[in-house]
């Protein structure tokens, strides 16, 4: 493919104080989350301007390849607006259900959009902002990413393909990150498969420039990853999950939570004690029953396809705010700000293996 002379183009967008800004350079489209103040966290209005310019631009001839990154120097996304979810749920509006399936409508569109997607991770990349950018074929991480599926921290379960993406991890990592909902740094995210890339923030303005440079000669994939490979790396040393991984495969492939918090107890061996007790200590702040609910989800997950993971997190989703700690969990963290949620069950010892199964009761796995 040749390249062609092209002047920046800036697409029409909502006038939502311009959450999301778009325009074409050198045949790249650049989408940016605008909500820096926010940690530009997504709202439904959000993901439309998203889905509508992704749309578009899958048949411009004009538009070889898309560009996502966040606004700011904090964060790429650091997940949906939950407030606004839970507003929706405690007035009886649909807000919150329509927000999920469009999210995850888009999420399923980045995963199997038909022109490369380069995705700059740089900051926070949380919940929501992990659904968007997994879906990518290029993802670029830096010394300030900070990756997770923090869910179970607001009595929630990681969604946005969490159950795909988590579960396909090497060994019992995706289990470990998901049941616990811990951040990982740059170099665990390449060790775990959850990025591509890692280039020095310094140099993402340095990118910028090569990628309005770039001479589309070889296809945009080929291309995209050669200019990568002049200014980036793919692998980096000391990634700490690399070194915790026998003991993190052997403790989160135990049958259930309570077990795994049980033995992380009884670790004596000194290399291992400090870590395993931490571990712990922070199952326990988590919410219990979106913890058993997520061991359970991501099991599972391991043996479905990307759109039966999409599926079944709908399933879940349509009971959560109802039966789910999520309310309880927003309550805490934004509402009244205590951080101290009552969760239900309160702790461990109260889990209900049938209440658990019941969340999973009617979702048919083959698809049909």
């Amino acid at each position: 493919m040749t390249a062609q002379a092209s002047s920046p183009r800036t697409e029409s967008m909502d006038a939502t104080q311009n959450e999301v800004l778009a325009e074409v350079r050198n045949h790249i489209g650049h989408l940016t989350l605008n909500r820096p103040a926010g940690l530009n966290a997504i709202t439904l209005d959000m993901v439309r301007q998203l889905q509508r310019q992704l749309d578009a631009w899958a048949t411009d001839a004009d538009v070889n390849a898309v560009v996502l990154r966040g606004a700011g120097e904090k964060a790429f996304c650091a997940g949906g607006d939950i407030r606004s979810l839970y507003d929706s749920y405690k007035s009886g509006d649909t807000l919150h259900e329509d927000f999920f399936v469009e999210e995850y409508a888009l999420d399923l569109t980045l995963h199997h959009y038909r022109k490369p997607v380069l995705a700059l991770m740089d900051g926070f990349v949380l919940g929501g902002g992990m659904g968007l950018v997994q879906g990518a074929d290029l993802r670029v991480v830096t010394e300030k990413s900070r990756l997770a599926m923090p869910e179970v921290a607001i009595g929630y379960f990681p969604d946005v393909g969490g159950s795909y993406f988590l579960s396909r991890i090497p060994g019992e990592l995706g289990i470990y990150l998901g049941v616990s909902g811990v951040q990982i740094r740059a170099a665990d995210a390449l060790y775990c498969g959850l990025a591509d890339w890692y280039l020095d923030s310094n140099k993402l303005s340095l990118l910028d420039e090569k990628l309005d440079q770039m001479e589309w000669q070889d296809t945009p994939l080929k291309a995209l990853q050669n200019l990568l490979a002049k200014h980036a790396v793919q692998t980096l040393p000391d990634a700490p999950l690399q070194t915790l991984r026998p003991v993190i495969d052997h403790f989160f492939a135990l049958p259930d939570v309570p077990s795994m918090v049980e033995q992380l107890r009884a670790v004596t061996v000194a290399d291992s004690h400090e870590w395993a007790t931490a571990t712990a200590d922070l199952l326990e702040t988590r919410s219990p029953l979106a913890m058993a609910v997520t061991l359970e989800m991501l099991r599972r997950g391991r043996h479905l396809s990307l759109e039966h993971c999409f599926a079944l997190e709908l399933h879940l989703d349509r009971q959560w705010f109802a039966r789910g700690d999520l309310i309880e969990g927003v309550r805490a963290l934004l509402i009244d700000k205590d951080k101290s949620p009552r969760w239900n069950p309160p702790t461990l010892a109260g889990l209900d293996a049938a209440k658990v199964a019941s969340f999973f009761h009617g979702f048919d796995e083959s698809g049909n």
